[in-house]
């Protein structure tokens, strides 16, 4: 990129991106909100996706330690709160337990990180290290990936407590919140990248930097589907659906 954007057409260019990319477009996805997964399947994507969601907090924390004012540092860190909670209320770490547990996995061994994918855990320490080694900015703008959740998080819900006799609302409850909280995480990240990215290097990257993070969450999606769908290529340590370590006895 060598001329600048207007900050209308940067912020076109990142919803382009958002809607041809993001991985509410992947086929596991589409698989788990329409009904088509098993229970196993299922439950492979709850293990594996709790890793991705103990790991948010770590890179807000890389974040926030490098904001410059109070402002913007009492901004991000509501991010840490929503996903640790606090004394009185539950985080999104939890929530994600309890849905875990609501299909069948056992809480220890969800939180041991056992079982999970190689390329689970290599796609989400990829993206705490590009948060922790590239600019602010960039940092801010793998973020941008809120843009696109609240929406689809009403069509994954709805589906799956339609599709999906063993999962109930309770199960569901980390969804109740995030679409009010990705809205607010999302307006403010967006508003940071249209006003900092002021050279068209600067928001170049930026666009880089949604799509590395949407080909994370892409990433993580392809390992489930070659293991637990098709061709079921199985990793060494892998997480097997007849593992009595990791599921709760009937």
């Amino acid at each position: 990129m060598t001329e600048m954007l207007s900050k209308a057409d940067l912020e076109a260019r990142l919803r382009e991106i958002g809607r041809t990319r993001y991985h509410s477009n992947h086929p596991f996805q589409i698989m788990l909100q329409e009904g088509r997964l098993s229970k196993p399947q299922v439950q492979a994507w709850a293990l594996n996706r709790y890793y991705y969601q103990s790991m948010i907090p770590v890179k807000d924390a890389h974040i926030l330690a490098r904001l410059g004012s109070v402002e913007l540092r009492r901004e991000w860190r509501e991010r840490i709160i929503d996903h640790d909670g606090t004394e009185t209320e539950r985080g999104g770490i939890v929530k994600w337990i309890a849905l875990a547990e609501g299909v069948g996995l056992d809480r220890d061994y969800v939180m041991s990180g056992k079982g999970i994918l190689p390329a689970t855990r290599f796609s989400v320490d990829a993206y705490v290290n590009f948060v922790r080694d590239r600019t602010l900015l960039e940092a801010i703008a793998s973020s941008l990936t809120e843009l696109f959740s609240p929406n689809v998080i009403g069509v994954r819900t709805k589906g799956m407590l339609e599709h999906y006799d063993f999962i109930t609302p309770e199960t569901l409850a980390y969804f109740d919140k995030r679409p009010v909280q990705a809205k607010r995480d999302s307006d403010f990240a967006l508003t940071y990248c249209l006003e900092n990215a002021r050279r068209p290097e600067e928001q170049q990257a930026v666009i880089d930097a949604l799509t590395f993070k949407c080909q994370v969450l892409w990433t993580q999606l392809d390992a489930l589907h070659h293991a637990y769908v098709e061709p079921r290529h199985l990793p060494f340590d892998a997480w097997a659906p007849d593992a009595a370590q990791a599921t709760k006895a009937a």
